[in-house]
C-alpha cells in the first residue's frame, strides 16, 4: 500500500498548493483594492491578518483544532482593531476564505464537540463583523455578508465531508463483518468435520476395546487418529480466534485447488489469457488457508475485469515459501492513476485484507514496474500441517 499512500500525499500537496495560490491571489487583490480606495496604509492590517490566517490554513493538518481556534482568534482581533481604528471592515474576503478552509477541515475531521466549538467560533466572528457594521448601510454590510456566506459554505462543506466519511466507515465495517462471518462459517465446517471424525473414532475404539486386551494395537491407532483430528481442529480455531458466527448463516463448502483452477478457467474464457501456477502440496493446505487463497484470486480477477480491460495476460502464482504460502495475481495492463485510487479505496481489497490479516498474513497491492498491477498475499502455515 506504499504506492497508494504516496499518491494520497501527492494529492494533498497539490491541494495545499492550489489553496495557497488562491489565498495569495485573494490577499494581493484585497490589498490592491484597499490601497486604491482607502489610500495610505489602510491595507496593511488586513494583509497581516490575512497572511497569518492563510498560513494557519496551510498548516491545518498538524493540529486542526488548534489552527482553527488560532485563525478565528486572529480574525476576531482584526474585527475589533478595524472597528476601533476606523479601518476597512474585517474579516476581509481573503481572511474569510482562509477561515472557511480551517472551519470546513475542522468540522469534517474533529470529534463532534470540538467541531461544534469551531463552528460556534466562526459564528461569533460573523456576528462580530455585523455588529461592527452598525449603522447598517449598504456599503457597511458588504463585508459582513461575504463573511456570513463563506462561514455557511464552510459549515455545509464540513458537514457534507463528515457525512461521506461516516458512510464510508460504515460500509467498510460492513465489509469487514461480512468477511469475518464468511471465515467463521468456514471455521465451523472445518471444526465440525474434525469433531465428527473424533467422535466416530472414539466410538470405534470403545467397541474394539470391549473385545478384549488383544486389540490394544487397534485401540492405540484409533486414539492416534483422535489426537490428529483434535490437533487439526485446534489449529484452525487458533487461526481465526475472535471471529463470530451468526447462527442462521449458511455453511458453504471451502473451495479447494480444483475450484481455484475452475475459477481461473472461467475467467480466462471471457477475459485475457490466464496462467495458473500451483505448488504440488495443494491438498495439504489447511482449509481456512485454501479459502483465503481462493478469495484473493477471485477478488483480484474481478478487479482486473473492472479496472484493467486492456490487460492481455494475467498470472496467478501460488507458491510455497519457508514460512507459509504466497499467492500473487498480476496483469500487464498499462498504468492508470485512477485505478490505483479506486483499488485502494475499494471494498473488495478491504475484505481481502481482513481475511488475510485474520489468519496472521500480509497483503500488498500496487503497480508493477513498467506496466501492470499486482496483488500479493502471504499466509502462514502451521508448523504441523494437516495429514
Amino acid at each position: 500500500m506504499h504506492t497508494i499512500g504516496q499518491g494520497t500525499a501527492l494529492a494533498r500537496a497539490a491541494g495545499d498548493l492550489l489553496i495557497g495560490l488562491t489565498l495569495a491571489a485573494a490577499l494581493l487583490f484585497t490589498a490592491a483594492a484597499l490601497a486604491a480606495s482607502w489610500g495610505g496604509l489602510s491595507w496593511v492590517p488586513g494583509l497581516i491578518a490575512g497572511t497569518i490566517v492563510a498560513a494557519l490554513a496551510l498548516l491545518r493538518r498538524r493540529d486542526r483544532f488548534g489552527t482553527a481556534l488560532a485563525g478565528l482568534g486572529v480574525a476576531a482581533v482584526s474585527v475589533v482593531v478595524a472597528w476601533l481604528a476606523d479601518l476597512p471592515a474585517e474579516p476581509a474576503p481573503a481572511v474569510s476564505l482562509a477561515l472557511a478552509v480551517l472551519v470546513a477541515s475542522a468540522i469534517r475531521t474533529l470529534p463532534t464537540r470540538r467541531a461544534a466549538v469551531v463552528a460556534g467560533g466562526g459564528l461569533v466572528v460573523v456576528l462580530g463583523s455585523w455588529l461592527a457594521a452598525v449603522p447598517f448601510v449598504p456599503e457597511a454590510t458588504v463585508i459582513p455578508t461575504v463573511s456570513a456566506a463563506t462561514w455557511l459554505a464552510a459549515v455545509a462543506a464540513g458537514l457534507g465531508g463528515r457525512l461521506l466519511v461516516a458512510r464510508r466507515e460504515a460500509a467498510v465495517e460492513r465489509v469487514r463483518r461480512d468477511e469475518r462471518l464468511a471465515v467463521a462459517r468456514e471455521l465451523h465446517d472445518v471444526v465440525a468435520h474434525h469433531i465428527t471424525g473424533m467422535v466416530v473414532q472414539a466410538q470405534a475404539a470403545q467397541i474394539v476395546a470391549a473385545r478384549g486386551p488383544g486389540e490394544a494395537a487397534r485401540v492405540a491407532e484409533s486414539l492416534a487418529g483422535i489426537e490428529a483430528a483434535g490437533s487439526e481442529a485446534l489449529t484452525s480455531l487458533r487461526r481465526v480466534v475472535g471471529l463470530l458466527r451468526d447462527a442462521d448463516d449458511a455453511s458453504p463448502a471451502a473451495p479447494g485447488p480444483e475450484s481455484l483452477s475452475a475459477l481461473v478457467s472461467r475467467f480466462g474464457d471471457r477475459g485475457p489469457e490466464v496462467r495458473l501456477r500451483l505448488p504440488d502440496d495443494g491438498p495439504a493446505w489447511p482449509t481456512e488457508v485454501t479459502a483465503a487463497v481462493y478469495r484473493v484470486v477471485q477478488e483480484s480477477l474481478t478487479n482486473i475485469t473492472r479496472h484493467a480491460p486492456q490487460a492481455r495476460t494475467v498470472t496467478v502464482d501460488v507458491r510455497r515459501v519457508p514460512d507459509g504460502l504466497t499467492v500473487e495475481v498480476s496483469d500487464d495492463a498499462p498504468h492508470a492513476g485512477a485505478r490505483a485510487l479506486d483499488t485502494g479505496s475499494g471494498y473488495g481489497l478491504i475484505g481481502m485484507r481482513e481475511r488475510v490479516v485474520s489468519l496472521g498474513g500480509t497483503l500488498r497491492a500496487g503497480p508493477r514496474p513498467g506496466a501492470g498491477w499486482s496483488i500479493s498475499a502471504t499466509l502462514p502455515l502451521a508448523a504441523e500441517e494437516p495429514r
